[in-house]
């Protein structure tokens, strides 16, 4: 607590691991158009009195046009340096969609993508995310609590 006994606590947020079944094996990913700019999972903020399943859902139809059926709770990612505007603690999915992403909201575009091969580096923990989400789907164990 600070001397005015205001609290800074970290902020809550959402990203999710976008799943095609017209793209097995692949992933969407919005390349964004604020700082940090980067390829990203889609995700963001959650509004004050807001489920964090209904913020994954909003996120992501704002930033991809999709509707997302939130199918896992994949894990959460608290590390103080996660993102280098704030300290955030970011409550990840994993959901399926069908259609085609399209970039809205803050995201410039969307793309399709294996998490292997995408075009440019992604931004705040997200490669750590992906690759827990690539190991999990291969041998079905989740990562440790602290990562």
């Amino acid at each position: 607590m600070s001397a005015k006994g205001d609290y800074k606590n970290p902020t809550p947020t959402v990203d999710i691991l976008i799943e095609l079944a017209s793209a097995p094996g692949q992933l969407v990913f919005v390349e964004r158009k604020n700082e940090p700019r980067g390829f990203a999972l889609p995700g963001g903020f959650v509004d004050e009195g807001e489920w964090v399943a209904d913020a994954a859902c909003r996120e992501a139809k704002e930033e991809t046009g999709l509707d997302v059926e939130l199918v896992e709770l994949f894990h959460v990612y608290s590390n103080p340096k996660r993102d280098p505007r704030q300290h955030t603690v970011s409550t990840v999915f994993i959901g399926r969609a069908a259609g085609l992403p399209v970039g809205g909201d803050d995201a410039a575009r969307c793309i399709v993508a294996a998490p292997d091969a995408l075009p440019g580096p992604l931004v705040f923990d997200h490669a750590t995310i992906v690759a827990d989400y690539v190991a999990y789907k291969r041998t079905g164990t989740r990562p440790p609590p602290k990562r």
